[in-house]
Parts: C-alpha cells; structure tokens; sequence
C-alpha cells in the first residue's frame, strides 16, 4: 500500500510539473473559451442530456471541474489514452490555446454555483464504504470527493451515477479501439471490482454535495 500511495504522489507530482510548465506558455482565457465552445454546448450544456455510446448514461457535467483536470481529460482524448471516437475527433481539432481557454471556461463557469462544504454529505453504506477503503478513492479524490490533491484529477462529487459507472467501467476496458481508459492507477484499482461494486460506488458518490453543475444554453446561440 506504501509503495501505491508513493506511486500516485510521485504521478501526481509529475504531472503538475508538465501541466505547470504548459500554463507558463499559454495565457488561457475563459472570454475567449466561451466563444470556442459551440462544439461542447450540444450536450454538455443541455441539462440531463444522454448519450448512447457506449452505452446509454448522461454526459459528464463539466462546469465546475477545475480547468487543470479538463486540460488533462482532453489531451488523454486527443492521445488516444481515453478512447471515445467523439470525444478524440473533437480533442484532435483543438489546439493547446483551444484547450487552455474552454478549460479556463468551464472552471469558471462552476464559480458560481453553491460551495460543496456548506452541505452535509450523507454516510455511505457499510459495503460502499469497505470499497471506498479498499480502492483507496480520496488518496486522489479529496475530501468529499471535491476536493483532489492535484488539479488533473476530477472532482467525483455529485456527478452523474451513470457516467461515472461508464466511466470506471472503461478503466476495466482492454483490446477496444473504440472504448477504454488507460490510467495504470485507475486501471489497477477498477480491476479489483465487480460491475455491481463500480455501480454502488458510482450510485454513492452522485449523492454528495456537489460543485458540478450543467449551465443551460442553446445550440443555436
């Protein structure tokens, strides 16, 4: 367990560094990633919108999350170490100041929604709790889940159940070119659980008091 927690403090460490030295380069701005967005408002900024691949779930609030953390998920898109051929097509159109900006944007966006620690977050089951033990979850995920101890990891608080049952499922997912997550961390931890585990985790954590939010807005803007 030592030589695990060391490992994530060490990636955690490493990717703060190559993330700090980007941000040193390009001066992000969130005026400027409100108007790049069009592309991610058709679902991310309809509320309770669901996509159908891999299977069916809502789509992933994102405003809130810290821009770090959307920098990291969509250059993981555009790598391929996060395989959704949507989300890869559209991270691949993105230029590093793209990134930068609707990253600064969504951030900013979550600024104004209410603090996550002025509500009272309900105790997980007994069974939740051995697995939130055993998997090790708030070494990255912070308190409550909203707050993780380097920006490239997500706040998992109050996200959708579905999502994040896709989401840690994908981390199980190997030999798809279509569907997985390649995170060594994530892959070793989701490998020790059942489908019905990830799904009470996932069911636990989107009850907690919540610094995600979706902002409405048209697509015909």
């Amino acid at each position: 367990m030592k030589k695990l927690l060391s490992t994530i403090v060490a990636l955690a460490a490493f990717g703060g560094i190559h993330l700090g030295a980007q941000a040193q380069d390009i001066q992000a701005s969130a005026q400027a990633g409100e108007k790049k967005a069009a592309m991610c408002i058709g679902c991310h900024g309809i509320p309770g919108y669901q996509a159908s691949f891999p299977e069916v779930h809502k789509v992933p609030m994102i405003s809130g999350q810290g821009a770090k953390y959307i920098t990291a998920a969509l250059n993981a898109y555009k790598k391929g170490e996060r395989k959704h051929p949507t989300m890869r097509s559209i991270a691949t159109s993105l230029s590093d100041q793209d990134i930068a900006d609707l990253a600064a944007f969504y951030e900013e966006q979550g600024k104004n929604a209410s603090a996550a620690e002025t509500q009272t977050a309900p105790a997980p089951s007994e069974q939740v709790a051995k697995l939130i033990e055993q998997s090790k979850c708030n070494t990255c995920h912070g308190d409550n889940f909203s707050k993780p101890i380097d920006g490239s990891y997500p706040k998992l608080a109050g996200q959708h159940a579905d999502y994040l049952y896709v989401a840690l499922k994908a981390y199980q997912t190997t030999n798809n070119p279509q569907v997985g997550r390649s995170n060594p961390i994530m892959m070793g931890m989701a490998g020790q659980l059942t489908h019905a585990q990830i799904k009470a985790i996932a069911q636990y954590l989107s009850s907690l008091p919540s610094e995600l939010h979706t902002v409405p807005q048209s697509r015909f803007r």
